[in-house]
Formats: structure tokens, C-alpha cells, sequence
């Protein structure tokens, strides 16, 4: 999969302290990428917009 268009951008769940920091690409048609920004060359997960917006209403009631 193509995400060198991917514009990377902090979840605003990561802490500032350098640690569990989360980046998302949710600016590419049909995919939104996940990955570890400590680690920007290492594995991305990959989600289906839908699947992606269900994650994040699950997460954000708890």
C-alpha cells in the first residue's frame, strides 16, 4: 500500500512525555494509517475509514 501521501499528524491522546506516542493518516481516499512515532520506518496498521471511525467512538465512550 501506497501512504507516501500520508500526513501524519499526533493523536491527541499521546502523552507529551515522549512515551505511547500514536501518529494517524486519515487524509488518504480508502485507508487510514496507524503507527508508532517512535518508530516512523517501522510497521503501519492499516484501517478502512469506517472501521477506523468505529474504533474511535468505542474508544472515546469508554
Amino acid at each position: 500500500m501506497d501512504l507516501s501521501g500520508a500526513i501524519w499528524r499526533k493523536s491527541t491522546r499521546s502523552s507529551g512525555n515522549g512515551g505511547d506516542c500514536v501518529e494517524v493518516a486519515d487524509n488518504l481516499p480508502g485507508v487510514v494509517g496507524v503507527r508508532d512515532s517512535k518508530d516512523r520506518q517501522g510497521p503501519v496498521l492499516t484501517f478502512a475509514p469506517a472501521s477506523w471511525a468505529a474504533f474511535v467512538r468505542s474508544v472515546r465512550r469508554g
